[in-house]
């Protein structure tokens, strides 16, 4: 299905940049402009992590650039100012956990513990209806792995699977305590199908009033449509509201690269067109069974909002019907998060915090998809552009 015409404009800038003040545009600037530069950007993705370990003077430009553009502060505390902030910008928040850590039972029962004082935090402030939650932080990629294929588990194992479960039931009965919403990310192709599992577990007995449990569905994945599809089917058999976030993916380069390594066929699809084609149908398969599903459209495509927009129109959803959200990473796409929201679009930015060493790996991953994704700098470059010469003009005119 092709969008007939934009039903909301994404071109306001002066909506799309209300939350940022001229400092902070400036700063944005040029950050974007020094990551539209590719090369860079690939040198920095392995020098950070070195100058970070070896205690090189350039944390605070690290911290003052990249970490404050897509991170909300190094401490719950410290989120919670940028949380306020995006209150009163009239903006939700998915709070995102950022740390990765190592894989022990001491750092996953700690992880586990931070997830539920997360939960805490988000009661005081009615902008957070949901935390993010990764089953990397609660349970060993290795044993995900071994339960993904299907090989027998050890007696041990069996047990520290049933404890990585019931660290995620614990964070899903304090989120249902204090009605807060909790997205599981997805994972890499070959650790996904045990997350599913239990997850889905998790749904008919969480999800029955409301949807509290969401999945993660990444649709550049050949499989993942027709999965998102029985997945709807099962809530409606078995009574409850499947919890759906829809993305494109994450893992493009891990997910062929090991499909080529391991000799098998790739997980996911061949081209961007493909998986476009599959999030948009997602999309129209999640708003056409609305009484089974929330969805959370999660994507900086502009033409998947609009089509999404569009559908809510003729099937005469409200923009701020409790089973469609939208949202987009804290720091990018503010065009669409914040002229959404002004149209009455239930948005959220997924907001990451933790310590910078500790967020490293998620900072590089958010610097190589603005030069991998085609345009995706160059836009944001374009608009934040628009907007400081937009200010400029106003100025200049004594009414800014």
């Amino acid at each position: 299905m092709s969008v007939t015409s934009p039903r909301v404009s994404f071109d306001d800038t002066a909506a799309a940049f209300s939350f940022r003040d001229d400092r902070e545009l400036s700063r944005m600037y040029w950050l974007f402009w020094l990551m539209n530069l590719g090369w860079l950007t690939h040198l920095a993705k392995y020098l950070i992590p070195v100058v970070i370990r070896l205690h090189l003077p350039v944390r605070k430009w690290i911290y003052d650039t990249l970490y404050k553009q897509f991170c909300g502060g190094e401490t719950l505390e410290h989120v919670m100012q940028t949380a306020d902030r995006l209150a009163h910008a009239g903006m939700h928040i998915i709070l995102d956990y950022g740390v990765e850590g190592k894989e022990t039972e001491e750092v996953f029962e700690h992880t586990c513990a931070e997830y539920v004082r997360m939960i805490t935090y988000a009661t005081r402030k009615p902008n957070i209806p949901f935390i993010a939650v990764k089953m990397t932080g609660l349970a060993r990629t290795q044993l995900l792995e071994k339960l993904h294929e299907r090989q027998n588990l050890t007696e041990s194992e069996k047990a520290e699977w049933q404890r990585a479960c019931q660290r995620l039931e614990r964070i899903v009965q304090e989120a249902t305590k204090h009605h807060i919403g909790v997205m599981v990310d997805a994972e890499e192709s070959w650790i996904q199908s045990p997350i599913d599992a239990c997850v889905m577990q998790l749904m008919q007995s969480y999800n029955r009033q409301k949807p509290v449990l969401f999945q993660t569905y990444q649709l550049y994945r050949t499989d993942r449509l027709e999965v998102l599809k029985s997945h709807i089917l099962e809530a409606k058999e078995k009574a409850f509201v499947l919890g759906a976030k829809l993305v494109r993916g994450a893992y493009l380069e891990k997910e062929r690269k090991r499909a080529v390594e391991k000799g098998y066929p790739s997980p996911v699809h061949a081209n961007k067109n493909r998986t476009d084609e599959d999030y948009n149908e997602a999309i129209q398969y999640c708003l056409a069974h609305l009484q089974d599903v929330c969805c959370c459209i999660a994507t900086h495509n502009e033409k998947s909002c609009q089509l999404a927009i569009q559908l809510m129109e003729e099937k005469q959803i409200a923009p701020d019907h409790p089973h469609v959200y939208f949202s987009q990473l804290y720091g990018m796409s503010d065009h669409i998060s914040f002229n959404l929201s002004r149209h009455g679009y239930r948005v959220c930015k997924y907001l990451p915090y933790g310590p910078l060493e500790d967020v490293i790996p998620y900072l590089m991953r958010r610097a190589q998809e603005n030069t991998s994704v085609a345009g995706q700098t160059s836009r944001e470059l374009r608009l934040i552009q628009q907007e400081i010469t937009r200010r400029k003009m106003l100025h200049q005119q004594g009414v800014y």
